[in-house]
């Protein structure tokens, strides 16, 4: 495949698509959404045979899919995600004038996005990192999982038919299939501006080395997974032990463990441990193993089962069965805080319905453990409201810890919308100050300019003196419109 002729046809296009007025830019995300909708009854029954995902989980996800599209198409034909600010000139000013500055945000160019193996819509052809990226002003070449090809090419047909209908550059989308050679050949092109990945910390890592081996390194917006705990207090435990229990299951258990906000983590006090341990259990019992969304994923789960197994410091709640190998079982491991602490493998993230529960003697241990903890999407503390006001100190240390924390439900069910956060500190993700959920993921594919001094009739309209866009400015250090 010549990545060479893709590239140059992504800049072509990059350079008459960035300057394009957000209203025509959100048009076109708006008859991307009605084309996958459109298009429903042939999409679903694909992925459904692909992933190994229920029909009813495919349809919502296709409703997350062209949900977060309209998101992003609201949010570039209102415009003021470009955070103009504007400086105006006081030549008068003593002892030396000042200079008339506009900043604004502006797309980077063509990137590149891996498409996810859990999520064959939501995050794959036309998910959150290829749709922010088209939202920002960037072309997009789409490195397709080879999981679900048929999805994927059917998904792709349906984003061109959307730029034809909108009269867009068919470069503005291109689709890439194959394995390693040719993901590392898109990210290592010159013309390549910005990486997006979600995956495996080694697939992750491997990406980010090579993007900052460039010539001209790039960012690389890698989710490389999380255990997300969730931390219990005993008043908490006390007044609702079952509910909780039926909870974190229904979290650890949903998608056969294969979301990136699953729970694979429990940190519950020693004097309850054993009354919410059988609660667990009761709750785990009657839930049977579901076909894993491909046999590596399921091979790769049990293989860490596996050799958590050999570690003497675990204790077997439940035991998971790879009688038939293709099927998640869930499995339960408890293990001492003290043990815990001492080795950082029992942080790596098990990729399925596997969590392990940490029995914690006190809240000077349980402060420890904060200290320790690696970087996650998510923390979840599960505390009455007079326990958390005397537990500022936790808190503050878990905020370093995580891109969102959660001190009611379980982390499962990441809402898109303007506020949501997922991403979080090293080795959750690459980039700790980015989200590729929700609104603020267009930012990632855009870099502040500055215009000094630039005559009015050639600043963009976002900048120009009588705001013509009617967009929130910064202006003098005030918001206006």
């Amino acid at each position: 495949m010549n990545f060479d002729s893709i590239f140059s046809a992504a800049q072509e296009a990059f350079l008459f698509y960035k300057n394009l007025p957000g209203k025509e830019k959100g048009e076109f995300l708006d008859t991307l959404a009605e084309t996958l909708e459109a298009n429903r009854a042939e999409i679903v029954p694909l992925a459904v045979k692909e992933s190994n995902l229920p029909e009813g989980r495919i349809n919502g996800e296709l409703g997350r899919t062209t949900g977060q599209i309209k998101l992003f198409a609201n949010m570039v034909k209102e415009g003021s995600w470009v955070e103009a600010t504007v400086d105006p000139a006081d030549p008068n000013r003593a002892p030396l004038p000042k200079a008339d500055i506009r900043r604004m945000l502006t797309p980077l160019g063509p990137v590149v996005v891996f498409g996810a193996s859990n999520f064959p819509l939501a995050f794959s052809t036309a998910g959150g990192d290829t749709i922010s990226a088209l939202a920002s002003g960037c072309p997009v070449i789409y490195k397709a999982h080879p999981a679900h090809p048929e999805t994927s090419r059917k998904v792709a047909d349906c984003i061109h038919q959307a730029i034809l209908k909108s009269g867009l550059p068919s470069a503005l989308f291109t689709h890439v299939e194959g394995g390693i050679a040719e993901g590392q050949a898109l990210v290592k092109h010159p013309a390549a501006k910005a990486v997006a990945f979600t995956g495996s910390h080694v697939g992750g890592m491997a990406l980010f080395d090579l993007a900052n081996k460039r010539d001209e390194p790039i960012p690389v917006y890698a989710e490389m997974g999380s255990v997300n705990p969730i931390f219990c207090f005993p008043k908490k435990l006390a007044a609702n032990n079952d509910a909780l229990a039926k909870a974190f299951v229904g979290s650890l258990t949903l998608g056969v463990g294969q979301f990136c906000t699953n729970p694979g983590l429990i940190f519950v006090p020693e004097s309850q441990a054993k009354t919410f341990e059988n609660a667990i259990a009761e709750e785990l019992k009657d839930i049977a193993g579901a076909p894993m969304l491909h046999p590596g994923i399921a091979q790769a789960y049990y293989d860490s089962i596996q050799f958590l197994e050999s570690r003497e410091e675990l204790r077997w709640v439940k035991v998971a069965d790879p009688k038939h190998l293709i099927n998640g079982s869930t499995a339960l491991a408890e293990i001492k805080a003290a043990d815990w602490l001492a080795d950082k493998v029992f942080q790596k993230e098990v990729f399925g319905a596997f969590a392990m529960m940490v029995v914690y003697q006190s809240e000077d241990e349980l402060a420890e453990i904060a200290k320790n903890l690696h970087g996650q999407l998510t923390i979840t503390v599960w505390a009455e409201e007079e326990e958390l006001r005397n537990q500022l100190f936790l808190i503050n240390l878990l905020e370093e810890k995580c891109g969102r924390l959660l001190f009611k439900g379980a982390p499962t069910g990441v809402e898109v919308g303007y506020a949501m956060q997922h991403g979080g500190p090293y080795p959750s993700t690459t980039a700790a100050n980015s989200t590729s959920v929700g609104a603020h993921a267009i930012k990632r594919f855009a870099r502040p300019i500055a215009f000094q001094d630039m005559p009015q009739d050639l600043l963009p309209d976002a900048l120009r003196d009588g705001n013509p866009l009617g967009i929130w400015r910064l202006v003098n250090g005030n918001y206006e419109k």
